[in-house]
């Protein structure tokens, strides 16, 4: 049942390390370091096993909380990267990188928040059976 709310939000999730890999192909301070790439390519790759997976909640709430914890470490990567980064021209957006984690970390939990309520609706309505 793709057409949940979660559903939404999953994919939110999965369109956020898209946009995170964009904007950070575009800076070069990352040099060679394929920790961005390998970052993002994991987090789309659970976030699309998440969206369809739709049949055993209890995967999709693991896979969503190993993506947040992915999450969590790419947001302090990329503080750690903006603190040591020199400003100036060169680098017109800078600060722009974290939001994109931080804005996958709150869809997460809002999709795990109505994945739970699915399953609370679930299993009240295997007790009536």
């Amino acid at each position: 049942m793709l057409q949940r709310i979660q559903s939404v939000w999953l994919l939110i999730a999965v369109l956020a390390p898209v946009f995170l890999f964009i904007t950070g192909q575009d800076v070069d301070a990352f040099g060679n370091a394929p920790l961005l790439m390998i970052a993002c390519a994991a987090l789309v790759i659970l976030g699309a096993l998440s969206i369809f997976s739709f049949k055993n909640r209890k995967r999709q709430i693991m896979l969503n909380n190993i993506s947040i914890f992915i999450n969590a470490l790419l947001i302090g990567v990329l503080i750690y990267w903006l603190l040591n980064l020199s400003g100036g021209i060169n680098f017109p957006e800078k600060g722009i990188e974290p939001i994109f984690p931080f804005l996958a970390i709150v869809s997460l939990f809002l999709a795990n928040v109505y994945i739970r309520r699915d399953e609370r609706l679930v299993k009240s309505v295997d007790r009536l059976r």
